[in-house]
């Protein structure tokens, strides 16, 4: 028998100097700001029986709690009235058409890199199965 052998421990890429870190890097901060501020939303929103999912354990907290949710609800109402009013104007400076090109790029490179790794992963789990059929003698 062999001596058992440690797990394969993978070694990371090198970082190209074309960017590509740097727009993974944007796409993963902008999917992480969104899931907050979706998260934020479903906790401080009012559901069915109106009240907000987030009220028994503010009720836990106290008056400051509560006076806090109330804060950001204003604070919310607020920042939605400034993005009606503003948002067009904001809108019509981005530049939707370099914006397209760059996500297409980088879903584009991010599919190529997906497709390599799994070619790469079954590569190796066909290797290991020749393998452990020698091994078995099937």
């Amino acid at each position: 028998m062999r001596p058992k052998r440690g797990p394969r421990v993978r070694e990371s890429v090198p970082a190209n100097g074309d960017g590509r870190e740097a727009q993974y890097d944007l796409l993963t901060a902008a999917l992480i700001g969104a899931a907050i501020g979706a998260t934020a939303t479903l906790l401080l929103r009012r559901g069915p029986s109106g009240s907000r999912p987030l009220a028994p354990l503010l009720k836990g907290a106290g008056v400051a709690g509560r006076s806090a949710l109330r804060a950001s609800a204003r604070a919310g109402a607020k920042g939605a009235h400034w993005a009606r009013e503003h948002g067009e104007e904001l809108i019509e400076r981005l530049p939707l058409d370099r914006i397209e090109h760059d996500v297409r790029a980088s879903v584009g490179a991010a599919r190529d890199r997906i497709d390599g790794f799994v070619q790469h992963e079954l590569r190796d789990l066909r290797r290991t199965l020749r393998q452990q059929r020698k091994r078995f003698g099937v």
